[in-house]
């Protein structure tokens, strides 16, 4: 409070900074208390059902479990992150550290990034069930739904590694070639750790936007209950569990708790991603 104080005094002499500041300050804790209500609700009306036939290894129409879709949903974010990530960061590495700035073909490269992080995510379900279900002939499938996923996460996670990557000092990369390092030994040793935080940060909005699809993965991964018993077979994710339960309107109490359990895991995530990118960070200190 002391400090909410001392800013409106300093902004006292000017009502116009006076006036945004205290727009920006409302804005800020309507986001925050949004928050707090969304999680507080969810957690109300989802932690009093879960129940251990929630987790219970065959899903049944009695039980509903949540671990089939718990398991599926943890194949489907491995396999998109393997397909993704890679392409993602070495597309990012080539855009700052290879290319000349003023190559007309990296300009169409970012515009194209950005043009297919705006699309909505029924577009791309309809293009993986033409292209990898029907085209390719895969059927509904945990490989249709990751491939899927996997273009529609790649611009973000390019976009936030070359934002990182651009980050990283010059200073870096001019006293690693006055040491007589290479190009590749500088951005792999120097840089890429470096920047590893804020590529961390792309890999977890990613993992966030995979573990909350419903639309593309409905198209393309399917909606059977069971665990899938290869990257071939069909199987529903934790949202699309959720979606079924309540669009069916009978355990609309069992997808709260399926909710829950998404937020344990977004929440667990973030946190291992923070914790591996500090232990990066002091290594490399």
């Amino acid at each position: 409070m002391k400090k909410l104080f001392l800013k409106l005094k300093q902004y006292k002499s000017d009502p116009l900074s006076l006036f945004l500041f205290l727009l920006v300050s409302i804005a800020a804790l309507t986001t925050f208390l949004i928050l707090v209500f969304l999680i507080g609700y969810i957690l109300v009306k989802g932690v009093p059902y879960i129940t251990p036939s929630l987790f219970a290894f065959k899903y049944t129409s009695t039980n509903v479990s949540l671990l089939p879709a718990l398991i599926n949903t943890l194949t489907m974010t491995f396999l998109a992150l393997f397909i993704a990530a890679p392409i993602g960061i070495f597309s990012a590495i080539y855009l700052v550290e290879y290319s000349k700035k003023d190559n007309k073909y990296i300009e169409v490269i970012r515009i194209t990034a950005e043009t297919l992080s705006g699309i909505p995510s029924i577009v791309y379900g309809l293009f993986g069930l033409l292209f990898f279900v029907t085209a390719l002939g895969w059927g509904y499938s945990i490989i249709a739904g990751a491939f899927t996923l996997a273009i529609m996460i790649l611009p973000l996670i390019m976009r936030t590694a070359e934002e990182a990557l651009k980050s990283v000092s010059d200073s870096y990369r001019e006293g690693s070639f006055g040491l007589g390092a290479g190009r590749l030994r500088t951005v792999f040793k120097i840089v890429l750790p470096a920047a590893i935080p804020g590529i961390l940060a792309g890999i977890i909005l990613a993992i966030g936007r995979i573990v909350g699809e419903t639309a593309a993965l409905i198209y393309t991964a399917g909606t059977v209950a069971d665990i899938s018993t290869s990257i071939l077979a069909s199987g529903r994710t934790l949202s699309v569990h959720m979606y079924v339960l309540s669009s069916e309107g009978f355990f609309v109490n069992q997808a709260y708790a399926t909710a829950v359990m998404l937020l344990i895991i977004v929440i667990g995530i973030n946190w291992l991603s923070g914790f591996v990118a500090k232990k990066i960070v002091r290594g490399n200190e």
